[in-house]
């Protein structure tokens, strides 16, 4: 997916890059998806404002935003920031959709590793990593507000073979 293009879905559902003017949808989302963790509003702003490490993307449906998620790369290592889909839009493939987006951004970024971590007590977000081939490397104790422990969980990007060098001719 460019920066300039929205890429549809089945379901009528579009994804595309996140700009300033989704910040107060995205943030309403927020503060009802994650009411105890929820970001402040300044920090999406933040965020947007560093295009150089980050890529967020919003998924709507008939122009509502129904899902967003972010990514933080700075190379080697990608980190999911945030990814969230609306409990009624769950099961349709938006945050496949969604993480698919940010893997391929992570490669586009030449990271070798995604890193994200995932509320303890969320299994269904889990299957979901687990699908796209994430492994739990650690757990954060207490991480969230509400006491709960984080699972620390990894995707180790295949490296690009290199390509054969040009010899001199006659040599080996």
């Amino acid at each position: 997916m460019s920066a300039a293009r929205a890429v549809p879905l089945p379901g009528g559902v579009t994804l595309r890059d996140m700009d300033a003017a989704d910040i107060p949808a995205v943030h309403a989302l927020e503060r009802r998806l994650f009411p105890v963790d929820a970001w402040p509003l300044q920090m999406f702003h933040d965020e947007l404002a560093q295009a150089d490490t980050r890529r967020y993307l919003v998924a709507e449906i008939h122009g509502g935003i129904v899902g967003y998620a972010g990514l933080m790369c700075i190379e080697p290592i990608s980190d999911v920031q945030t990814i969230a889909v609306v409990p009624e839009q769950e099961g349709k493939g938006i945050g496949s959709a969604l993480l698919t987006e940010l893997i391929a951004e992570s490669r586009r970024r030449h990271a070798q590793d995604v890193l994200l971590e995932v509320r303890a007590d969320n299994p269904r977000a889990q299957q979901l990593y687990q699908r796209f081939g994430f492994e739990q490397i650690h757990v954060r104790p207490r991480y969230y507000r509400d006491g709960v422990d984080a699972l620390i969980m990894r995707l180790q990007l295949p490296r690009e073979p290199l390509s054969p060098q040009p010899t001199e001719a006659g040599r080996p």
